[in-house]
């Protein structure tokens, strides 16, 4: 008797779980839920050892990255898993354990979704030539 277990795959619905958290700043004011939601991802990124462990998940082959190849960042070990975890926390990594290691991946859809909030509209660049 075998003790296989059959997994389900994820399929290309997986990927688009992931809800941007609020329109662009220009379209319309937040909701309170919006605002919370911008200010956590927002505040997450604002502390720059945060910043860099973001960056080096991000910009890491295939968009994931192994704990063991991004805790080169000035700081503990400990240190670097707190932050790890609040940028977790804040919905901006995803992380997978793998034997003894735990791997962190950003979503595509996040950083869409945190550029879109960012974009200016034509429209709202700038008061019109005169």
């Amino acid at each position: 008797m075998s003790n296989t277990k059959v997994l389900p795959l994820l399929g290309s619905e997986a990927s688009d779980a992931v809800v941007p958290c609020c329109p662009p700043l220009t379209e319309r004011p937040f909701t309170a839920e919006e605002a919370e939601t911008a200010a956590r991802m927002f505040k997450a990124l604002g502390d720059p050892v945060r910043l860099r462990l973001f960056s080096a998940v991000a910009s890491h082959e295939d968009g994931e990255a192994c704990v063991c190849d991004i805790s080169d960042v000035g700081v503990s070990q400990p240190t670097v898993s707190h932050h790890l975890k609040k940028l977790k926390e804040a919905g901006l990594l995803t992380s997978e354990r793998r034997g003894t290691w735990v791997y962190y991946r950003v979503e595509p859809s996040v950083l869409a979704a945190m550029g879109k909030l960012l974009t200016i509209a034509p429209a709202a660049a700038g008061p019109p030539p005169r």
